[in-house]
């Protein structure tokens, strides 16, 4: 990464803390690496994202169905899924300093010409290695062991004696969830091909390289859907939800620009799926995956149907046909979503830093300020508007401190679209000024008017 990318990914790392969207995981304590926790603005932000997301993916399509499941489950869905012998990245070590990172990182960002490495053999990772005389970023040296696969998942303990038995795995993807629980929904509520079973929330990844800020860390917030298909349709679907995604990235104001989708080689395509490709966002630090986008054909629930011996497969109430659906399945993470976010909001100008973020995701869609706090009249009022716009369903910001070109700033600098004055006319005729984030310009609207004014 360059100089002025590093001061790009630095400022919005600050900002983050400063305002409160992120901070530090375990920070009083030194720490703990590629760990992060949500602030007041960021848990805003990220509900926004998620949200948004449910709302695009699944309240509008009648065909989709939600789910919540478990974190911990039975240690064999990971052993019939593959994850327990598949889940695996490429480590190495430095021997002089003992840093360690995943091979494919340390090749990609040191030999920028090489494209992606991800699932070749171990011997070539070290041969690029050495032929490249790739040096440790830590200690400078160039004395490495060799690459050696590493599992993932976490592993944790049931019970409060421990033994061999006992031993379980925080979800390494949300996937599973809704395989194992296949036959319960189409028991339940009885949907016709093709339908999907969605789900968000939290995934674990043991990661072994530092990511960046929350582009890359051990907790994670993830939403997928799987989305079950007639085998001979596979491939329309695939590029009908292909083209979804591409919208929804514009949906949260993504410029096209700085998107591109890569398809995965066949070395690198993970266990389960036939076909994968990417999303990737232009990052400071370059293209990397946003999501991804896999057809896993009907290796999950054939696994699931021959380890547990119950029958996952579908009746065609037409034609009476049995048979195990495809999967299509887009991937989304919700927390890497959130860095891109910021990053490409991030914008400064001649005399103030603004997150120009979509409003429908910006954690307050409007900020009220009374011009004085001194005077309760005009306190009052402003008040009764902050609890109207609330009534109204509105995410608001309420600050009275210091002069209000300084209240205006503070709010440029968290996103928020609009700002609100309450002021000595307001009591006169019943109009308030409304400032506009992006253009700063100001207009006089009346109250009752608020709404409609701040709701595109």
């Amino acid at each position: 990464m360059s100089d002025t990318n590093a001061d790009v990914l630095q400022k919005v790392v600050s900002l983050s803390k400063r305002r409160g969207f992120v901070f530090p995981g375990s920070e009083i304590y030194g720490g703990l690496a590629n760990t992060y926790d949500f602030g007041p603005l960021g848990v805003l932000l990220k509900k926004n994202i998620a949200d948004l997301w449910w709302k695009f993916f699944v309240t509008r399509r009648p065909e989709m169905f939600g789910l919540d499941t478990c974190n911990l489950m039975s240690p064999n869905v990971w052993e019939a899924s593959g994850h327990t012998a598949n889940f695996t990245n490429v480590l190495v070590d430095c021997t002089n300093c003992k840093f360690r990172t995943r091979a494919d990182h340390l090749i990609e960002d040191n030999v920028p010409t090489i494209g992606n490495v991800e699932g070749k053999p171990l011997e070539e990772l070290d041969q690029i290695i050495s032929n490249n005389k790739i040096v440790c970023p830590k200690c400078g040296k160039s004395v490495w062991t060799k690459c050696r696969n590493f599992n993932q998942l976490f592993e944790t303990k049931i019970g409060i004696i421990t033994t061999g038995q006992d031993k379980a795995y925080l979800r390494g993807e949300l996937a599973q969830g809704m395989f194992v629980n296949f036959k319960n929904v189409l028991d339940s509520v009885h949907p016709k091909l093709p339908f999907g079973i969605a789900q968000s929330g939290k995934a674990y990844r043991n990661e072994i390289t530092m990511g960046k800020f929350t582009f890359r860390t051990l907790e994670f917030d993830l939403a997928e859907f799987e989305y079950f298909v007639n085998p001979k349709d596979w491939e329309q679907h695939f590029e009908f939800w292909k083209n979804e995604m591409s919208a929804f990235a514009a949906r949260v104001g993504l410029d096209q620009d700085h998107l591109r989708w890569r398809s995965h080689t066949k070395e690198e395509l993970a266990h389960y799926s036939k076909r994968t490709e990417d999303l990737e966002f232009k990052f400071p630090w370059g293209y990397k995956e946003m999501w991804g986008l896999a057809y896993r054909t009907d290796f999950d629930l054939k696994n699931h149907m021959d380890k547990s011996g119950v029958d996952m497969q579908y009746t065609d109430s037409m034609t009476g046909e049995k048979f195990i659906p495809h999967v299509i399945e887009p991937t989304f993470g919700i927390s890497r979503l959130f860095t891109i976010l910021l990053v490409n909001a991030y914008t400064e100008e001649v005399d103030r830093v603004v997150l120009k973020l979509p409003a429908e995701l910006a954690p307050y869609r409007v900020a009220v300020f009374p011009l004085v706090k001194n005077k309760e009249e005009i306190v009052n009022k402003a008040k009764g508007i902050f609890n109207s716009l609330v009534d109204a369903g509105f995410s608001v910001a309420w600050d009275e401190r210091g002069n209000i070109g300084k209240r205006y700033y503070a709010q440029d600098e968290i996103g928020t679209p609009y700002c609100v004055t309450v002021d000595y006319q307001t009591l006169e005729d019943g109009t308030v000024t409304v400032r506009n984030r992006d253009t700063m310009k100001q207009d006089r609207v009346k109250i009752e008017d608020l709404s409609a004014n701040i709701s595109h």
